[in-house]
């Protein structure tokens, strides 16, 4: 199962917010680089409020970040968006009557956690500013 366009869309509105740190950036200012309603950008930025992340309001006063950019990881980003606890899931209820779906569960749970915990190790190591500083060397080039 994939990682919904949640946390990907909520990386960019993150990256938003960072890079426009001296003017107010509203979530329909959001909506229109993500390209999407702003009822979409609404819910996710609601999730990043919750969790800590950013602080906003409606209207002028815009939206900004309530950590550094060095602090929030993509991990944060991730845990504030994605409703399940599991990157992979398992199908349910295989023949235990056949020597494949008898064990297929196991042997894939110890795969897919291992590689659910790479992932996550990968995403506590990046940062937001990481993200800030690659898409500013971009436009630059």
């Amino acid at each position: 199962m994939a990682i919904s366009t949640r946390f990907s869309v909520a990386v960019h509105i993150l990256t938003l917010i960072d890079m426009n740190k001296e003017r107010s950036i509203t979530s329909d200012t959001i909506a229109a680089s993500v390209n999407t309603n702003p009822v979409v950008i609404r819910r996710i930025m609601s999730k990043l409020k919750k969790t800590g992340l950013i602080q906003s309001s409606p209207g002028i006063s815009g939206t900004y970040l309530l950590k550094n950019a060095t602090e929030i990881t993509l991990y944060d980003i991730y845990q504030a968006v994605e409703v399940t606890d599991n990157l992979f899931d398992i199908h349910k209820n295989p023949n235990p009557n056949c020597e494949v779906g008898a064990n297929i569960q196991e042997t894939l749970d110890t795969v897919f956690i291992h590689a659910q915990q790479k992932m996550e190790a990968d995403l506590k190591r990046t940062t937001l500013s990481q993200i800030t500083a690659d898409i500013k060397q971009k436009a630059i080039n």
